[in-house]
């Protein structure tokens, strides 16, 4: 990877191992590759198959030629490929040499899995002491605790389900849960464990010494969940569905608008004035029963309905207008309204990058950090299966023999 081929990122220098799958595990390597980390994604023989997952662009090349859909493209940017059968001894010793010129190894397969392979946290510690071990499971790994679900499988609805999220989360007040659209049982999980590996690479430069980061996908739901935690803490009420409201404020969410709907954040009662005088209701702004937050919270309903009565008789835009830029108010975007809208090209949200084999570009959501000496950013496209073996095994001391007689016995590819 040469230098003129990246954007200098925060992270530039650390080298990270990534034997994840799926989408946690990935987009926690992503986060850190974004930051200018060398991520050198570890895949079986063949390739990760979430390489086949669509859409793919037309033309574009597929698994089985090397290539990937555009789920894979979105979460791999910035990564190399080196695809290695770590179910070969071979293998595994090859994985062993990696370590020692790494900085950070992140996996992500179900408990105990690496520690059969005799490549579990001991062992790597012993290869490279400053090495930081980063492991994502659905219920954690029984080193920081052993859950008594350590042993299933979790993937985002799971996450969702159990750490909380769902359960306050609803089409309609005390309604049935409902799942949250996006993977947040997977990205939130990531986001946690990039974090937690930024703190421990900060910690082996100080020391010299790595340690095991573990991060389980329901404690990290519940961690977003916090305010459940407290609610229930302090009243033992079970907090439950809360439909497109807030249960402490009030008018606070969902509102429709003729031509789809808005979303407004009303915390405070100067915010409350200036709705009511946009609004134009002079009996609204006087009454006494809506004066404070805590008075329209015990009259949510009236509240909510005059509210959306009056936005139903306004556009979108109509409200922008009147709203925008007074008090907390986005109108609901679907992705054609987010691909025209000036702030995400502005703010560089909507990236382009190469689809190998189509006619053109994958268009993919960039990274939200801003850091003015050290960008980072989408520097490159996803890997093609295998695209960085040679190149990477070379970098880390193996000389054109040791490689040729490695790719003799299928240990890479």
């Amino acid at each position: 990877m040469s230098s003129t081929d990246r954007v200098a990122g925060a992270l530039d220098g650390l080298v990270v191992l990534d034997l994840t799958q799926m989408l946690a595990g990935p987009y926690t390597s992503m986060m850190l590759a974004d930051q200018g980390a060398r991520v050198i994604k570890i895949e079986p023989p063949g390739g990760d198959q979430t390489r086949r997952t669509g859409p793919h662009l037309d033309g574009s090349v597929k698994m089985a030629e090397g290539g990937f859909g555009s789920y894979f493209g979105s979460i791999n940017r910035n990564k190399e490929s080196v695809v290695l059968d770590l179910k070969q001894p071979a293998g595994r010793a090859v994985l062993l040499r990696l370590v020692q010129g790494a900085d950070v190894l992140v996996e992500n397969y179900r408990a105990g899995v690496m520690d059969r392979l005799g490549l579990g946290y001991e062992t790597l510690a012993a290869e490279n002491p400053r090495l930081v071990y980063a492991a994502l499971r659905g219920f954690g790994d029984p080193r920081s605790g052993e859950s008594p679900y350590a042993s299933w499988p979790a993937y985002d609805p799971v996450a969702q389900a159990m750490g909380g999220i769902m359960g306050i989360t609803g089409g309609s007040r005390g309604g049935p849960p409902t799942k949250i659209g996006p993977g947040v049982g997977d990205i939130v999980p990531a986001m946690f464990l990039a974090y937690g590996i930024a703190a421990a690479c900060w910690q082996a430069q100080r020391t010299g010494r790595g340690q095991f980061v573990d991060v389980a996908m329901v404690d990290a739901i519940l961690a977003v969940c916090e305010r459940v935690v407290f609610q229930y803490s302090a009243t033992a009420q079970v907090p439950g569905t809360e439909g497109n409201g807030h249960p402490l404020l009030c008018p606070f969410g969902l509102f429709p608008a003729r031509d789809g709907f808005v979303s407004l954040g009303v915390p405070n009662d100067r915010f409350w004035r200036l709705l009511v005088a946009q609004m134009g209701d002079p009996a609204l702004a006087a009454d006494p029963r809506f004066a404070t937050n805590e008075a329209r919270v015990a009259h949510r309903g009236e509240v909510e309905a005059a509210v959306g009565a009056w936005t139903a008789r306004h556009t979108k835009r109509e409200l922008a207008g009147m709203l925008g830029g007074e008090i907390p108010f986005g109108p609901v975007f679907g992705a054609s309204e987010i691909f025209s809208d000036a702030h995400f090209r502005v703010r560089e949200m909507l990236v382009e990058v190469d689809q190998p084999g189509a006619g053109r570009p994958l268009t993919i959501a960039g990274s939200p950090v801003r850091m003015s000496d050290t960008p980072g950013g989408v520097r490159r496209r996803a890997p093609m299966t295998g695209e960085h073996t040679d190149s990477t095994l070379a970098d880390f001391g193996f000389d054109e023999r040791e490689i040729a007689a490695l790719r003799t016995d299928c240990v890479i590819q």
